[in-house]
């Protein structure tokens, strides 16, 4: 925490997979954890939307 407003806060490193966990709080567990589960989401969509580029592509050449 900052004693002053215009001291620079500290930027919370990113999580590293296979990291020590032992050192974080609650709080920063929770953080991480919304993080991780908003990045499982947007891969999921990026997944899907790869999947249906490959189906439309197989079907394409599967007609001629």
């Amino acid at each position: 925490m900052a004693i002053f407003d215009d001291e620079p806060k500290k930027k919370a490193r990113p999580h590293e997979v296979g990291q020590d966990l032992s050192l974080l709080s609650v709080g920063d567990l929770s953080e991480r954890i919304g993080i991780l589960r908003d990045e499982i989401a947007r891969l999921e969509t990026e997944l899907k939307a790869k999947d249906n580029t490959k189906s439309a592509a197989e079907a394409l050449f599967r007609r001629g």
